[in-house]
């Protein structure tokens, strides 16, 4: 059932003391097409027969009706009805003559009628304008119309409802409750929560009836986590810095709720990342802000009826006091009411800090300190005493299957700045004193660092958590009024260490000899690199601190990047990559400029040290995925472990809101276990289903979570959102409407307490992600709460390739490098070419191997030759020509559980062949081994096997190469030691060696 489908319809809303007649509105229960004929009609009864009928409606609508169409339908024919005139269209209200052409009885007039148009997912309403179809022989007739009754307003369904809290106070009504308050500045309106505020720059006729706030009433549970709202509305000016004061609720027997159990989700908050923040709220003359008041009462509150006040202040305005009675009633609330949503009982989830405490989490290790070495899972840092890394080293295996005690460099020499003097032309000499540790826990290590000169003043802060993120503040203060050549920022990278790029506008692969860049922050987000090897690397990005995340994936050129004025300098900026002496330097150089005493520059930085950990072979062996609803037991017989439920399914059906069709979800899940089947949905960060419950109260927030932008869309979001909003994802099947996520924001809180919700009450096994809209912060939280009490949360990461104009030009892998400590595997798919890209693409950008994650292919179902070289088939269900199924068959008959993978990369595989474009990856067992061939010659070639059969632990004279048959892959065949072996263009072998 969607948002708001209870029947609260079928109520009567009176009209101005003027009107006559009584106003109903009820919903039609989807029984006509709204994409022809709009969401809103007028039922009206003709009760007199003639050539002529005049209906007067009294739509009170929050819409411009301007120039918009009217179609009328006969109730008996169903057919449209083309002599129709309108006259004195409002919003208020509006006139509509038409022709009666069945006599006596109903009549529908469709009065915000549209056409979808552009493209399914991403669809545009259009509202149809009004045009004359009457002809002039009926026009004459309408001087002599009887009259049309209203029967009732009506909505197509529930969910499309205008009723209560967006039927429009008159213009009259407004006028009248202003005069009656002159000399206010504004008036306060109390709301329950039931009725979410929804218009911004419209009164509600409810509240016109109600009248102005004197004291509020509710009815709450023990324990419940309760909310009310208080309606702002300007008369006179706009209000700044409104606050609300919260005073105890008193039940006169010596019990309280204290001030401190209740806030206002408006003017107070915790931010994602566990910080607390206040929030200025300025309200327009004329608008309407919701106020949401939060009161979480604990399960102790004996029952009574408890009473206090709470008070609204603004800067510029006096302050109004509220009486607010609110009844606890003995019944205990299950969870704080979380499992009645369409109570508002989650908005306390905004303001969580569930699982912010930074914790290890498995496989890492708790960080450990020796002087200036930092030791974590597989890596190793060494400070300077400048307060930045002098050596970043590695323990990984060029496999990526092992740990090894030979470190492998990631620096040919220490981090450092150089800054330029224009008077001397020389680097500016800074004196250091040295490391200070300012925390030492197992997740986290923080340093500072003091670098001074007579010119400058360098503050250097530093972190590193267990997963391998560095964090740097470097605050860049002038003690005297200077002027700089250039500063340029030096990452050195060992040679051994620096074979692959990717950013920078470079797609992933071998790094060219010189890469030179430079912002371009409107189109194109960049704002760092991946250099590295396999067993080795380091991600950097340049930010200051004013960073704010993009949006990404197609909405990025609405939000993109902020140039940093450090890095940026007003497009000064830029970075060149290139060898230099013994190193292959990156230089960050941001061009000249002038600082004058006191001034700060602030050039922050991260770094990402890869790999994260081991590539877990194994369980890409045994994990194999079904993305797709169907029942469990039809799925169990393909052969696969896991299920991806998708979204816009009858168990998970609006997008990234998993909240609604918990109950069924459960059930399916349930049945799924007992098969042995583990279960994920897609939910994730992004945008969100215009059928979450928090909708409008989140709207109240501003752009906290939803961002600024154009309108349009579907009907849905146009007729209730109005505009300054994002239209996203939208699955016509069942009419789900998304709004983008504006980013960063509380809803990333929202999101953490709801994945716990759904392990600890519907048994999720993890979640797939299409594409990310958070940080590193909330995806630790998220692995926290998923993996909580022993549960798999399990995490895949599907992005299709951004490096494209919407996208601002950016690298799947690069853009969510700092989640992948946290996956298990990633789907980099669409749009993403596994033809014409070459091997070391697939390397970099496609196979996650050289972070310690491996993958699926999605496009296309992908390459399956290519897809082995890197252990990666693609989802079931797919077409026929990509069943990964074969494979898996394949798979089980050799035994690849237990395997040691040897890819391409490493220098002593043991098997190569002929061909530098043919490739070959090896999985070896004891006494055989199957080797995986992929070609990426321009053509047909044939190829021999340079086998080291010692390494393989296989005796040459006794060895048999065989390809077992494997549909769509390759047919049976067997091959002598030393034979000539053809390869297709494009394609490969699955060889057996034993």
């Amino acid at each position: 059932m969607r948002r708001f489908l209870q029947l609260i319809f079928c109520v009567c809303l009176f009209l101005p003391m003027h009107a006559a007649a009584q106003v109903k509105y009820v919903s039609g229960h989807n029984t006509w097409n709204p994409d022809s004929l709009g969401n809103h009609r007028a039922v009206v009864n003709v009760a007199v027969a003639g050539p002529a009928a005049k209906a007067v409606i009294q739509w009170r609508r929050r819409d411009d009706p301007t120039d918009k169409a009217v179609i009328v339908i006969d109730a008996k024919t169903n057919k449209r009805i083309l002599n129709v005139k309108t006259e004195n269209i409002s919003r208020e209200s509006g006139t509509v003559y038409f022709e009666p052409t069945s006599g006596v009885g109903k009549y529908y007039i469709y009065y915000m009628p549209y056409k979808v148009k552009d493209r399914s997912n991403y669809p545009n309403a259009v509202y149809s304008k009004m045009q004359n179809t009457a002809s002039d022989e009926w026009l004459g007739k309408t001087a002599k119309s009887s009259n049309a009754t209203l029967l009732y307003l009506e909505s197509v369904n529930a969910m499309n409802s205008f009723y209560p809290m967006e039927v429009i106070a008159t213009n009259t009504e407004v006028q009248k409750l202003a005069t009656a308050n002159t000399g206010k500045d504004y008036l306060l309106f109390t709301e329950d929560r039931e009725h979410p505020v929804k218009m911004l720059h419209d009164l509600p006729q409810r509240w016109i009836q109600k009248g102005i706030a004197k004291n509020f009433t509710g009815a709450a549970l023990r324990g419940e986590n309760y909310s009310f709202q208080l309606g702002l509305y300007p008369l006179q000016k706009e209000l700044q810095n409104v606050v609300v004061t919260f005073n105890p609720l008193n039940d006169g027997k010596g019990h309280a709720i204290p001030p401190s159990a209740m806030s206002c989700l408006n003017t107070d908050g915790t931010r994602y990342d566990g910080t607390s923040f206040k929030n200025t709220v300025n309200v327009a003359r004329g608008d309407v802000q919701a106020l949401w008041c939060l009161v979480n009462i604990s399960p102790q509150t004996p029952a009574g009826n408890y009473s206090g006040t709470v008070t609204v202040k603004a800067d510029n305005a006096a302050a109004t006091t509220v009486k607010v009675s609110l009844q606890v009633k003995n019944q205990l609330a299950v969870k704080g009411g979380v499992n009645n949503p369409q109570l508002q009982t989650r908005l306390i989830w905004l303001n969580s800090t569930l699982a912010q405490q930074n914790d290890v989490i498995k496989p890492y290790t708790p960080l450990k300190v020796d002087d200036k070495t930092i030791n974590l899972l597989g890596r190793r840092v060494i400070l300077a005493n400048s307060g930045f890394p002098d050596k970043i080293q590695t323990f990984f295996t060029p496999e990526m299957t092992e740990m090894t005690t030979t470190p492998k460099n990631v620096l040919g020499e220490n981090i450092h700045f150089h800054i330029v003097n224009t008077a001397t032309h020389k680097d500016i000499a800074f004196k250091n004193a040295g490391v200070t540790f300012t925390e030492k826990t197992p997740g986290t290590v923080k340093w500072t660092a003091q670098n001074t000169s007579d010119l400058l003043q360098m503050d250097v802060s530093g972190s590193i958590e267990f997963d391998g993120y560095m964090n740097y503040t470097v605050k860049l203060t002038a003690l005297k009024d200077v002027d700089l050549d250039d500063t340029k920022f030096h990452i050195p990278f060992d040679k051994n260490s620096s074979k692959y790029l990717m950013g920078l506008g470079q797609k992933g692969g071998l790094r060219p000899d010189t890469v030179k860049w430079k912002w371009d922050v409107a189109t194109k987000n960049q704002d760092g690199a991946w250099i590295g090897e396999v067993n080795a690397g380091l991600q950097y990005s340049l930010r200051d601190e004013n960073y704010v995340r993009p949006l990404n994936t197609n909405f990025y050129l609405q939000k993109p990047l902020v140039l940093p004025k450090s890095w940026g300098n007003d497009g000064k900026g830029g970075m060149t990559v290139t060898i230099k002496g013994s190193t292959m330097l990156s230089e960050t150089y941001t061009g000249s400029r002038t600082m004058k005493k006191g001034d700060v520059l602030y050039y922050n930085f991260t770094l990402l040290i890869t790999p994260f950990h081991t590539i877990n072979t194994d369980f890409q062996w045994a994990t194999r995925f079904y993305h797709k609803y169907n029942k469990p037991d039809t799925i169990k017989k393909t052969g696969a472990t896991v299920v991806n439920i998708h979204h816009a399914t009858p168990i998970n059906p609006y997008i990234n809101y998993p909240f609604i069709a918990h109950d069924a979800m459960k059930k399916y899940i349930d049945s799924a276990h007992r098969l042995g089947l583990k279960v994920k949905i897609y939910n994730t960060v992004r945008e969100l289903s215009n059928s979450a419950y928090e909708t409008f109260p989140m709207r109240s927030l501003g752009h906290e979570i939803y961002s600024a932008g154009k309108g349009g869309g579907y009907s849905w979001l146009q007729e209730h959102l109005g505009n300054d909003y994002i239209a996203a994802w939208y699955v016509p099947e069942i009419k789900d409407a998304a709004i983008v996520n504006s980013g960063m924001s509380r809803w990333h809180n929202y999101y953490v307490e709801g994945m716990n919700w759904l392990v600890q009450n519907v048994g999720i096994d993890g979640i797939y992600l299409d594409d990310v809209a958070f940080d590193r912060i909330t995806m630790k939280r998220i692995k926290r709460v998923l993996t909580q009490d022993g549960h798999p949360g399990i995490i895949d990461l599907h992005s299709a390739n951004q490096y494209n104009k919407s996208d601002g030009f950016n690298n799947s892998a690069n853009l969510y490098m700092e989640h992948f400590p946290y996956l298990n595997r990633l789907w980099f798919g669409e749009y993403f070419d596994y033809e014409k890209n070459g091997a070391d693409f697939f390397l970099t950008e496609v196979s996650g191997i050289p972070f310690g994650l491996m993958g699926e292919m999605l496009q296309g179902g992908g390459n399956p030759w290519r897809g082995m070289i890197f252990g990666m088939t693609n989802r079931m269900p797919w077409s026929d020509n990509a069943d990964p199924r074969p494979i898996w068959k394949a798979w089980d008959n050799f035994g690849m559980q237990g395997t040691k993978m040897i890819g391409y990369w490493v220098d002593n595989n043991p098997v190569k062949t002929s061909d530098a474009k043919v490739l070959a990856t090896v999985y070896k067992k004891a006494g055989k081994a199957m080797v995986a061939i992929a070609s990426w010659a321009d053509a047909d070639t044939k190829v021999k096997l340079n086998i080291d059969w010692k390494a393989l632990g296989i005796d040459p004279s006794k060895a048999k190469i065989s390809a077992p048959a494997i549909k769509n892959f390759q047919p049976a065949q067997t091959f002598a030691v030393g034979d000539e072996i053809p390869v297709q263009k494009g394609k490969g072998w699955l060889l057996v060696l034993q």
